[in-house]
Parts: C-alpha cells; sequence; structure tokens
C-alpha cells in the first residue's frame, strides 16, 4: 500500500512531497523512503530520475547503524558522503540528458534531486549549488516559465558573487543561460554580450578549440542566424563542426592505435567509445543534428558544407555504436535508426560515398575545400 496514513506519522515529523515540497500523501512502495504528494508527481519522478536511484536512497534516508568505535564510525561517514557525491552527479548528467534531448519536464525532479544532495553535502550557500539552479533554470526555460527562470539564474548569479572561489567553468555555465534567457526574451545585444562571457571563460578554464566551448559559439550563431546575418551564423557553425571534427577525429586515432597494441585476456579487441558522458554525446547530436539542419536548408549554395557535417555525425554514431553505452537493446536500435538516416542521406550518396554496416572499408576523398578524412565502416577493425 503506497497511500500515508496521518496517523502512521510520528508526531512531528513532517513528510513532504519530493518533487514540489507540498504535504506528502504517498511513499514509494519499493525504497518506502520517498514521498509525494499524489500520483502525478510520483509518476514524473519515477520516469526522470527516481527509478534509477530508488535503492542508492535507502541508506541516505535511513538511520545509521551502530558502530563498535570512531573508526568505523568515520567509515560510515565517508562512505555517506561518497554515496551523496555519486548521486550528485548521477542526477546532474541524468537532467542535463534530458535538456538537451529537448525533454523539460522530464529534466527538472532529476536536477531538484542534484540540487538537494548539493545542499546536503556542501551547505546552502555554496558554489557548488551553481550548476544545479543553472539545470533548473535551463528546464524552465524550454518548458516557457520565463519568470520561474529568472528565479533560478537570480540565485546562481546571487551564489556566484557571495564566492571567491568561483571557476571559470562555472562563471561559464553561469553566461550561457543568461544568455538563453534574454533570447528567450528577444534581448539579442544583452544575449550576445553573455554568450561572448561564456565563450571568454569556457577558453579560459579549456582552450578556444575545445569541446566545452562550443555551445557559446554554437548558441552566439543561432542568433546571428535569427537576425539574418548568414554569413556571421556561417562563420560561427563552421567554427563549431570544425572543434567537434576534429575531437572526434584524434579520439578515434587514439583509440585505433589502443586496439592495435592492446587485447583483452580472451583475445577481444577493446571497444570504441566517444570519450564522452551520456550528457555530453547528447549535446553533440542536438548541436550538430541543429547545424546539419541549418546546412541542409542552404545546402544549394554549399553542398560540401553539409556534407562535412554528416560525415562529423557519422563519427559520432559509429563511436557509440561501439561503446559499452550502447549495449541496451533500446538504446542501440535509435543509434542503428540515425546511422541508417546518414547511409540514405541523398547528399552523402551521391557526393560522398555509399556506406553499408556490412561493407569493407572504403576510403574515398571528398573534392570539398574540408578535404574528408576517410571514413571506415564499423568492420573496418
Amino acid at each position: 500500500m503506497n497511500v500515508i496514513y496521518p496517523l502512521a506519522v510520528p508526531k512531528g515529523r513532517r513528510l513532504c512531497c519530493e518533487v514540489c515540497e507540498a504535504p506528502a500523501e504517498r511513499v514509494c512502495g519499493a525504497c518506502t523512503v520517498t514521498y509525494y504528494c499524489g500520483v502525478v508527481h510520483q509518476r514524473a519522478d519515477w520516469g526522470s530520475i527516481h527509478e534509477k536511484i530508488c535503492q542508492l536512497l535507502i541508506p541516505l534516508r535511513t538511520s545509521m547503524p551502530f558502530y563498535n568505535s570512531e573508526e568505523e564510525r568515520q567509515h560510515g561517514l565517508q562512505q555517506l558522503q561518497q554515496r551523496q557525491k555519486h548521486l550528485i552527479e548521477l542526477c546532474y548528467t541524468v537532467a542535463q540528458k534530458y535538456i538537451f534531448e529537448g525533454k523539460h519536464e522530464d529534466a527538472v525532479p532529476a536536477a531538484l534531486h542534484s540540487l538537494r544532495f548539493r545542499m546536503n553535502v556542501h551547505g546552502l550557500s555554496s558554489v557548488e549549488l551553481v550548476p544545479a539552479y543553472l539545470l533548473l533554470a535551463e528546464a524552465s526555460l524550454g518548458l516557457g516559465r520565463v519568470v520561474q527562470a529568472e528565479e533560478y539564474l537570480s540565485q546562481a548569479q546571487w551564489t556566484v558573487l557571495k564566492s571567491t572561489e568561483c571557476s571559470y567553468a562555472i562563471h561559464s555555465l553561469l553566461h550561457r543561460n543568461l544568455g538563453l534567457l534574454y533570447m528567450a526574451k528577444e534581448n539579442y545585444e544583452e544575449a550576445r554580450y553573455h554568450l561572448a562571457n561564456d565563450i571568454y571563460f569556457a577558453s579560459c578554464a579549456f582552450g578556444t578549440e575545445h569541446i566545452r566551448a562550443s555551445g557559446g559559439y554554437f548558441h552566439l550563431a543561432n542568433i546571428f542566424n535569427g537576425l539574418k546575418k548568414l554569413d556571421l551564423a556561417d562563420t560561427l557553425y563552421t567554427k563549431v563542426s570544425e572543434i567537434w571534427n576534429k575531437y572526434l577525429n584524434d579520439h578515434y586515432q587514439v583509440l585505433s592505435q589502443a586496439r592495435i597494441q592492446q587485447i583483452d585476456l580472451l583475445g577481444k579487441r577493446f571497444e570504441t567509445d566517444t570519450g564522452l558522458d551520456e550528457a555530453q554525446e547528447a549535446e553533440a547530436i542536438q548541436i550538430l543534428t541543429s547545424i546539419l539542419n541549418v546546412r541542409e536548408s542552404t545546402s544549394n549554395k554549399a553542398p560540401q558544407k553539409t556534407i562535412f557535417v554528416l560525415k562529423i555525425l557519422f563519427m559520432l554514431y559509429f563511436l557509440m555504436m561501439n561503446s559499452s553505452k550502447a549495449s541496451s537493446p533500446r538504446k542501440a536500435a535509435n543509434l542503428k535508426q540515425r546511422e541508417k538516416f546518414l547511409w540514405l542521406d541523398s547528399a552523402v550518396l551521391s557526393s560522398c560515398t555509399s556506406f553499408c554496416p556490412q561493407s569493407k572499408p572504403s576510403l574515398q576523398k571528398s573534392s570539398d575545400t574540408h578535404n574528408i578524412s576517410p571514413v571506415l565502416s564499423p568492420t573496418a577493425q
């Protein structure tokens, strides 16, 4: 039975909904430590993040056992803190992934969990809370809740202002979300200012050619594209494409050398990987697919640019298909559908080469100015 009976709740204890913090009326039957105001929020939380962390919450929300020594107690506290830090990263990554996939409603419960765990570990005024505030702001913008997004961003700004040790990476994220806010309010002058700061701080933290800086270039390009400043937009879209092309090319070369030199105990070659977490993979897909849509709308003017983006997407999907992260049938099927899209794209078929999932290695050079490097089929190992 998932319904909470008020008389069974200890006096003075207030049970709150995990999603909205309203008085709780239901409890999760699996973990019995998570409460909800009703069926709607229970289902929303389960579909977002609770299914993934249900059993992990039990040791965090139950009384600590009795320890025979201070050493055991300290060890227990360290384990508890490690579990909380693991849940912070897990919830944050899941929420990011949902946002990049356009599932903003699903991102909210996961981001709220990340925020609460951060508060438990770091306190109420720590700069470590800022990434969670920014996730909630971005999810609110995606849902059209501009006022709520402004509240989260104000909280993030105030936390950063109070902190004396705020990293360039957090400054970058803050300015990116402020840029997105002003884009939603159609204040493009202010949006460009914040996105330029995003690129600056990301470049200070990671370098100008790092994939973590590509998001700022991408959103800035979207502004110029919307303002019909197509030359500026084209330059920035090309910059983003080249950043991802270089990263995936370099990563593939490293993995290729590793596969040649290393074989596991069973004699099987090591699988390739993107080197990205699920949220970063989702961001790459979102950015490159958006650029592809822009390129396809102007493909009659510069078809080679469309082919260049398709080639980058193929490299990304190829690495994801061979990754251990693609082991689940659902995700593998999804990737195969995307990969099939790349096989069937007329621009690639007519201008680059014809791929087949079971074909032998096909090495061709394109005549476009980007000098597309050879692309190998998944069997070309």
